[in-house]
């Protein structure tokens, strides 16, 4: 049973890292969403994603999840707006935005928080089961 306990916690503490480092990409994108690119040809910011992936631990016998990778989203279009005085403004006064949608970040943001919220949760659970488990055994 002490073996079940201690993979909960191993798998609660790698969606904890996990759900931490998206966090962490999302408020990277919110950062730099209104960032305009400095020259007509340069791209602005890109926003980035991040992918997730499981990963067997064998000591444990249990599988955690860990960041795959971290990459740029390419598929979402640079919007243009309006700016004639930017140094980044092209012939006919746009310039290129980031490609970061702010209300999307701030879904994200949250999914990611009740994420690590609920693996707070299973951790807390899971030391007070440990703890009620040590204290019968001393009884």
């Amino acid at each position: 049973m002490s073996e079940q306990l201690f993979g909960a916690l191993s798998i609660s503490a790698s969606g904890m890292k996990a759900q931490s480092t998206r966090l962490r990409v999302i408020s990277e994108n919110l950062a730099n969403a209104d960032t305009a690119a400095a020259t007509p040809t340069e791209k602005p910011y890109t926003r980035k994603s991040i992918t997730f992936k499981n990963e067997l631990d064998r000591a444990q016998g249990v599988e955690r999840v860990e960041v795959d990778k971290v990459r740029q989203d390419n598929k979402r279009p640079y919007p243009m707006k309006f700016m004639p005085d930017h140094p980044g403004a092209d012939a006919n006064g746009y310039v290129k935005m980031p490609n970061v949608d702010p209300l999307v970040e701030i879904m994200d943001m949250r999914e990611a928080q009740r994420s690590y919220e609920a693996n707070l949760g299973m951790i807390d659970q899971s030391r007070s089961m440990i703890s009620q488990t040590i204290d019968i055994l001393r009884r």
